[in-house]
């Protein structure tokens, strides 16, 4: 889910370092859903998935798939463990979209006004953690801004704990670990592991129909991914000793968005597929068709190349905007999408308004088409949501393109989370969970199933590294030297800092827009954010696209009632209060 280790210690204590100032990494910005098979919600809807159907879409978008037994673990425990997440901690998945390559509508998340899924399942989790914590600081404690650095070893080979440095210094702990450390897509230098992968990615069957000349290098192209992502876990991992899986499949997603204020910027947000599953349609800048906009992504990306006719747009037309208004929403607000007419957005890119209509037009009588006869259009597709679409509605428009996002290969596990040489033998003490294991995904991920492959191999690898470290101490055995942990103070006494209520009104507010003076307010409360901008999970754009505003409800989409009251305080330097009250 993050940069994360877990280390499950002797005496009972769970410890979670994240080397980022809060926990959750990439997972937080998932706005699509969490993919899973005989849910309770699907069952109310009478929607007759099945885990074998997605166990089989799976496999097929995986494409040169290595480990069955991985995609089998993932497609079986998919349901109870979404069951889990809305029986256990009250959470809301009771919404159901179908995204590129699924034959059954599978991806879960909230209805309208509710929170993204990403948002809503990392803090639901983070939350009941804390929640421990809090009772009960012997038994689990987290520590942010701690940088996992080596894994520890016996002269067996075997995990005995980790070492990492907080607060400029270097500490230890002993108990089994697990790797929730993510992917690799955010390191661009010329030592990583991105870089050393370039040529075998290259030569993906995915990619042999995209002309030489036009296929770009992994590191030529942006990424969604945060600046934690730089493949620690597995770096460390290889040094013990683990074998690694599929390294060179990293996924690109096709729709990218350009912030038309900075086109350049290397990390970029992503338009959610969720937004082509609710009837996104994607065009060229002739203002035609030119793919199945529910292709699975590495074949999207590769038309999107092979086509040569950048820039495109996602256009969600006016009945699917209000499918998924909320993200439609959040884009408009931080200046990603546009809402526009249809004459407009032909003028704005400057073809003939028929030629717009007739694309728009071809697209609906294929619809039509299908409904009657179930045949696919010229691109191959064969599900048509939100239709008619006609050029002249109104549409948010999007322009996007290829990004790099997801990391398919990884550490060598097994269906347990348990991590594995390259022989495939166990290496005792060490396992994973999430983007860090190779295998599960095969060339190509499917839409919805990162957030499932963290919840579903969190629960595998937390259950293992239990057993394993229960069987240890039933046989008498000691994990490393416990007498050595020489971690801070076990959870010292929570600083209570106090709210400042100096008066401000808005107009004051709107004075503080510099990146070294950025103001922002939520529920009435006036926080100056400038040394919180470059930690921001979500980048600093975000945040600057408010400054000196009231972003409430922004900040409600995106964050869990839970967030303001832990940190907010330090971060206030007033409230709110009409013009009339100085």
């Amino acid at each position: 889910m993050s940069a994360a280790h877990t280390v499950l210690q002797a005496g009972g204590r769970v410890l979670l370092l994240d080397k980022s100032p809060f926990c959750g990494g990439n997972s937080t910005k998932a706005t699509s859903g969490i993919n899973a098979a005989g849910t309770r919600t699907q069952r109310l809807e009478g929607n007759p998935d099945t885990a074998e159907k997605f166990e089989e879409d799976t496999a097929k978008s995986a494409a040169e798939l290595l480990r069955p037994e991985l995609v089998h673990a993932l497609a079986f425990t998919s349901g109870p463990a979404v069951d889990w997440l809305c029986d256990s901690f009250g959470m809301k998945l009771d919404t159901l979209g179908r995204l590129g390559g699924h034959s059954n509508p599978r991806t879960h998340r909230g209805g309208a006004g509710g929170q993204f899924p990403g948002m809503m399942i990392t803090y639901g989790l983070m939350d009941a953690f804390e929640q421990i914590n809090e009772k009960d600081a012997s038994t689990a404690q987290i520590l942010n801004k701690a940088n996992v650095t080596e894994l520890l070893t016996d002269d067996s080979g075997n995990i005995t704990g980790v070492v990492y440095t907080k607060g400029g210094n270097s500490f230890t702990e002993h108990g089994p670990v697990i790797l929730a450390t993510g992917g690799f897509a955010a390191d661009f230098s010329d030592n990583s592991l991105l870089a050393s992968v370039e040529q075998k990615w290259q030569n993906l069957e995915a990619w042999k129909t995209v002309p030489d000349n036009l296929l770009p290098s992994l590191r030529d192209l942006p990424t969604t991914n945060g600046p934690h992502c730089t493949g620690d876990g597995i770096k460390m991992s290889l040094k013990a000793g683990a074998g690694t899986r599929d390294l060179h499949f990293v996924q690109v997603h096709p729709t990218g968005i350009t912030d038309p204020t900075d086109p350049d910027n290397k990390v970029k947000r992503l338009a959610a597929e969720a937004l082509r599953g609710e009837g996104g349609v994607l065009i060229d800048r002739e203002g035609y068709r030119f793919v199945n906009e529910l292709g699975k992504r590495d074949y999207v990306s590769g038309r999107m190349w092979t086509q040569d006719r950048a820039p495109y747009r996602l256009l969600l037309n006016s009945k699917a905007a209000s499918n998924i208004e909320w993200h439609c929403k959040h884009y408009e607000d931080n200046g990603l999408m546009k809402k526009m007419s249809g004459s407009d957005l032909a003028k704005e890119m400057g073809i003939d308004y028929n030629t717009l209509s007739h694309t728009l037009d071809k697209y609906s009588a294929s619809a039509v088409k299908n409904a009657k006869t179930g045949e696919s259009d010229e691109h191959g597709k064969l599900y048509f949501k939100s239709t008619p679409v006609s050029a002249d509605d109104d549409f948010y428009v999007a322009h996007v393109g290829p990004i790099v996002h997801y990391c398919m290969g990884g550490v060598t596990a097994n269906e347990k989370g348990e991590v594995l040489t390259d022989s495939l033998e166990k290496i005792n003490g060490l396992f994973a969970a999430g983007e860090v294991i190779g295998g599960i995904h095969g060339v190509n991920r499917l839409g919805g199933s990162s957030l499932l492959d963290c919840l579903v191999y969190g629960r595998l690898s937390g259950a293992s590294a239990a057993q394993y470290l229960l069987s240890n101490l039933s046989a008498g055995n000691q994990i490393g030297d416990a007498n050595t942990n020489n971690a801070p103070a076990a959870i010292a006494e929570k600083v209570v800092v106090e709210a400042n209520t100096t008066p401000y009104t808005m107009a004051q507010v709107q004075q503080h827009t510099a990146a070294n003076d950025c103001w922002v307010v939520v529920d009435n409360k006036v926080y100056d954010v400038s040394e919180f901008l470059d930690e921001h999970p979500g980048g600093k754009k975000v945040i600057t696209n408010n400054a000196g505003k009231d972003a409430t409800v922004q900040f409600h989409m995106m964050h869990a009632p839970s967030i303001l009251p832990k940190h907010g305080p330090e971060l206030q330097v007033g409230v709110v209060v009409p013009a009339a009250k100085l």
